[in-house]
């Protein structure tokens, strides 16, 4: 069975060559955006797990800024 860098190394060998540089840029900011999104929901479950959370009312926060116009 192939591993999965081995699979991608395949598919871009398939694209023309003008293509292989942005298939390459689009994967890596994606995969940047994925890591980003790891890091804060791991920062939301630690701010859970410390307390540091209230729940939310909207319908309070609705009033509030109707109010506040």
């Amino acid at each position: 069975m192939k591993t999965t860098t081995e699979r991608a190394a395949e598919a871009l060998e398939l694209l023309p060559e003008e293509m292989r540089e942005p298939a390459v840029a689009y994967l890596i900011e994606q995969a940047e955006k994925f890591r980003t999104l790891k890091q804060l929901i791991d920062e939301g479950l630690a701010d859970i797990e410390a307390g540091n959370v209230t729940e939310w009312n909207f319908e309070e926060f609705l009033r509030e800024a109707r109010a506040s116009k």
